[in-house]
C-alpha cells in the first residue's frame, strides 16, 4: 500500500515531505523490487546467446530499433522505474568497461534479486542475503581466474579471432561474423599502444563510416581515415598514389583583422591594387604548401576560391572544414603534423598515404586516405541496404573491437558456451557445502543466479534444459569437463577451448562483479519515498 508521509505532535499534523509526496516500506518495498527485477530478467533472457531472439523497440516518434544488444535493448525502452533503471545502470557500466557482457550483467542481477524472495520468505535477513551475495562474488572471481588461461595477443591472432567471432555469433551470422572478427583483429592490431609495462587499445581510434546503399563489400577495412567530405574543387585531382600530406590548422584565405577597421578608397585604381594585394598573400601561401612537395592538404579552416584555383593548377588535392578529431587521426594514420602557421609547412612536416581518392557511395562522395605506412588510426566502412542494417552492423562492429581490445588490456581467456558458468556454479555449491545456516542457502542461491544463465542459453537455442544441464552438470563433476560447454550449433555439449568458443575472461568477471553490485543494492532498499509533482 503507498501512503502519504503526515506525521504528528500533540494531535498537530507536521509535513515533512513536499505535500503529494508518498512511500513504500518494508515488505512493500522489497515485494516491489522483486517483482521489477522478475520483469526485467523475462525482458533480456530471451536474448541470451547466439539463437536469442531480437527486440523491436519504437520509440514516442514511432521510430523502430531491432536489435539483440543488451545495452541498446535497456537503453532504447525508456524504462521509468526506478529499480529498473538501476538494472540499466549495470548493462550500461558493463558495455562502458568492457564493451560485452551486458545481459549477462543485467540478467544475473534481476535474477540474484528474484530468487532473493525465497530467502527472504525463509526468514534470512537482507543483510545476510548481501552478505553472503558479496562473497559469492568474490569466491566466484577467484574461481573464475583459477579456469582461464593467458595468451599472446601479438602472436595468438587466430584465437583473438575466435574470441571475437564467439562475441559477433550473438548478433551476426556466421559468415559475416567470421569477417567481421578478421577485420576487428587487424584494426585493434594497429592502433595498441605500450605503456610503460602494459598495453592499451583506445577503440576511439578506430573510426566508424555508416553508408546506405547497394553493391560492394558491407565491411572494408582502410588503413587510414575516412573523410564525409568531398574535394573542394571540380578540377582537382579526385586520385592521388603516393601521397604527400599537408595537415593545415590555419585559413586559406586573406587574413582577417581582429578589430574592425574602414578603409575609404576613391579610386577605382586602388581598389584593384588591395584586390590584388589579396590574391598575392592567397597565391604566397599556396605555393609555399607545393613547395613543401605537399600534393594532398586537409584544412581545418576555409580555402576560398582564389586559394581552390591556385591548388588546382598545381594539381593538389585539397579538403576544407574538417573536424579536429578527424585532424587527429589523419596525424596518427600518416604521420603528418598539424601545421597552425604557413612558415611551418616544410617536407618534414608532412605525412604519407599510398591512395587518396574521392568515391561516391549511394548519394554521398567520401575521400578515403588509405594505404598508410605505419597507421595509428584506423577506419571501417560499413554498408548495407537499410538503415537499420547498418545501425545492427554498427553495434556489432563496435562490440567485437571491444573485445579484442579487452584481451590486449587484460589477456586472459576463459572457455564460453556456459562452460564458465557451470563450474562457477559448481564450485560455489562445494563452498556452501562447507557453510552452515543463512549463508549456506545465500551460497546456493547465488549459484542458482549463476546457472540460470545457461539455462537460459540452453532454452533460447531451443534444446531440452533438463537434459542438456544435466550433462553439463555431470561432465564438470570429472576431472576432463572443466571447459564442457554448450556447442549450440551441433545441440550437444563439447569441450569449449579445443572448438574455440571462447571469451575475456575480463568480461566475464566484470559482468559478475556488476550484476551482484546492482543486486546487493536493490536488496538493501526497505523504502521508496516517492516525491510529489510539483503543480504550475
Amino acid at each position: 500500500m503507498v501512503e502519504a508521509v503526515p506525521a504528528q505532535i500533540g494531535g498537530q499534523p507536521v509535513l515533512i515531505l513536499k505535500e503529494g509526496s508518498s512511500r513504500r516500506r518494508g515488505q512493500e518495498a522489497i515485494t516491489n523490487s522483486i517483482l521489477v527485477a522478475n520483469i526485467m530478467g523475462q525482458l533480456l533472457g530471451g536474448s541470451l546467446g547466439p539463437k536469442g531472439s531480437s527486440k523491436m523497440i519504437i520509440d514516442s516518434l514511432g521510430d523502430i530499433t531491432i536489435t539483440k544488444s543488451g545495452v541498446t535493448i535497456l537503453s532504447e525502452a525508456n524504462i521509468e522505474h526506478p529499480i529498473a533503471k538501476m538494472i540499466v545502470e549495470a548493462a550500461k557500466t558493463q558495455d562502458k568497461e568492457v564493451g560485452d557482457g551486458t545481459i549477462s550483467a543485467a540478467f544475473l542481477a534481476s535474477e540474484l534479486v528474484r530468487r532473493a524472495e525465497n530467502l527472504l520468505r525463509s526468514k534470512i535477513h537482507p543483510a545476510l542475503i548481501t552478505k553472503g551475495y558479496s562473497l559469492g562474488v568474490e569466491y566466484a572471481t577467484k574461481e573464475l581466474g583459477k579456469i582461464s588461461w593467458k595468451i599472446n595477443p601479438d602472436k595468438e591472432k587466430q584465437v583473438l579471432r575466435r574470441v571475437a567471432y564467439t562475441s559477433l555469433n550473438t548478433i551476426l551470422d556466421p559468415e559475416k561474423s567470421r569477417k567481421f572478427a578478421v577485420l576487428a583483429v587487424e584494426a585493434v592490431s594497429r592502433i595498441v599502444e605500450q605503456r610503460g609495462d602494459r598495453k592499451v587499445a583506445d577503440i576511439d581510434l578506430i573510426q566508424i563510416v555508416k553508408k546506405i546503399g547497394k553493391g560492394g563489400e558491407d565491411i572494408v577495412l582502410y588503413k587510414g581515415v575516412i573523410l564525409d567530405k568531398e574535394v573542394v574543387h571540380p578540377n582537382m585531382p579526385k586520385l592521388v598514389e603516393k601521397a604527400k600530406i599537408a595537415l593545415i590548422n590555419f585559413p586559406l584565405e586573406e587574413k582577417k583583422t581582429e578589430i574592425s577597421a574602414e578603409i575609404r578608397i576613391r579610386k577605382i585604381e586602388d581598389l584593384k591594387k588591395v584586390m590584388d594585394r589579396e590574391k598575392e598573400i592567397v597565391k604566397d601561401m599556396v605555393e609555399k604548401i607545393a613547395s613543401s612537395g605537399a600534393n594532398v592538404v586537409f584544412c581545418q579552416k576555409g580555402i576560398n576560391e582564389e586559394a581552390q584555383h591556385y591548388l588546382a593548377r598545381r594539381g593538389i588535392l585539397a579538403v576544407r572544414r574538417v573536424k579536429k578529431s578527424d585532424m587527429e587521426r589523419l596525424s596518427r594514420a600518416t604521420g603528418a603534423r598539424i601545421i597552425t602557421r604557413v612558415e611551418e609547412v616544410t617536407k618534414d612536416a608532412l605525412g604519407f598515404s599510398g591512395l587518396v581518392e574521392e568515391v561516391k557511395i549511394g548519394e554521398d562522395k567520401l575521400v578515403i586516405v588509405s594505404k598508410c605506412r605505419n597507421p595509428k588510426a584506423t577506419a571501417i566502412l560499413l554498408r548495407g541496404e537499410t538503415e537499420k542494417i547498418v545501425d545492427e552492423y554498427e553495434r556489432a562492429m563496435k562490440k567485437a573491437l571491444s573485445t579484442v581490445a579487452d584481451i590486449y588490456e587484460t589477456p586472459f581467456i576463459v572457455a564460453g558456451g556456459g562452460a564458465s558458468e557451470i563450474e562457477i556454479a559448481k564450485r560455489i555449491r562445494r563452498l556452501a557445502s562447507k557453510r552452515t545456516g543463512g549463508i549456506q542457502l545465500v551460497l546456493n542461491t547465488f549459484a542458482d543466479s549463476v546457472e540460470e544463465i545457461v539455462l537460459r542459453l540452453i532454452e533460447n537455442s531451443g534444446l531440452n534444459p533438463v537434459e542438456m544441464l544435466t550433462s553439463l552438470r555431470k561432465a564438470h563433476a570429472t576431472k576432463k569437463g572443466l571447459f564442457v560447454g554448450i556447442d549450440i550449433e551441433k545441440g550437444k555439449i563439447g569441450d569449449m577451448k579445443r572448438k574455440g568458443i571462447i571469451e575475456p575472461y575480463i568480461v566475464k568477471r566484470r559482468a559478475i562483479e556488476s550484476g551482484a553490485e546492482v543486486a546487493n543494492m536493490i536488496l538493501r532498499i526497505d523504502e521508496m519515498i516517492l516525491a510529489g509533482k510539483t503543480t504550475k
